[in-house]
């Protein structure tokens, strides 16, 4: 067996330019495994570990274990904005995933999942650093595909009968 070989802290810089090139290519996998190299050696590296959500959120359609693993990397992040907005990109990523199986029944599951986007991407909002509104395209980007798919609706609830004694 081969053993993995630890990257210098000199070569981090070099490294993240390559996590948002291979992620510009399609190349996901591979930008997940530098972030894993960059994460190995520094831990808290904010930018390896972004880079590491979205990589892992690229591979949604394709690894369904790729969801669970990018939120719980997002929940690593330390600014509570970031948290929020890479949560929401993640349920986002995750919908449109579902959206695209076309799978029988989806439509809920899909809409409640944008739900959740939109609701992190709000708290990310309230948060959000002066002059940053990536969570208020995120959310606009959200509000058009719900428009532009009617078809996405939430689960109707069911209504109870109620019980008649004689």
């Amino acid at each position: 067996m081969f053993a993995l070989k630890v990257l210098s802290h000199e070569s981090v810089p070099g490294a993240l330019a390559k996590v948002e090139r291979y992620r510009l290519l399609n190349e996901p996998a591979q930008a997940e495994s530098i972030c894993r190299d960059i994460l190995a050696i520094q831990p808290g590296n904010q930018e390896a570990l972004i880079g590491f959500v979205l990589s892992l959120s690229d591979q949604i359609p394709q690894d369904k274990k790729a969801f669970q693993n990018a939120l719980a990397a997002a929940a690593q992040l330390s600014s509570a904005y970031d948290r929020a907005y890479y949560t929401g990109l993640v349920w986002e990523r995750r919908a449109r995933a579902l959206h695209q199986e076309g799978s029988r029944g989806s439509q809920y599951s899909v809409y409640e999942w944008i739900v959740k986007a939109l609701q992190c991407f709000g708290e990310a909002e309230a948060s959000r650093p002066p002059g940053n509104d990536e969570s208020v395209l995120r959310w606009n980007t959200c509000v058009r595909f719900l428009a532009q798919h009617p078809g996405l609706t939430p689960r109707a609830e069911e209504l109870r009968e109620a019980i008649v004694s004689e």
